[in-house]
């Protein structure tokens, strides 16, 4: 029987709404270069959802 510690996400679910923001920020901004956060969009809801 494995017993896994519960890991808190809160900080990771709140980094990843900021990189949303962010997204949309440089998207109002630059444009196209609003693929330059997709990592962090995806990086961070990765590990809110506990994945990595």
């Amino acid at each position: 029987m494995s017993t896994t510690a519960k890991k808190a996400t809160g900080l990771y679910w709140i980094l990843f709404l900021l990189s949303v923001v962010a997204f949309f920020g440089v998207y109002a901004i630059g444009g196209g270069y609003c693929s330059m956060v997709l990592p962090f969009n995806v990086t961070f809801f990765a590990l809110a959802l506990d994945l990595m």
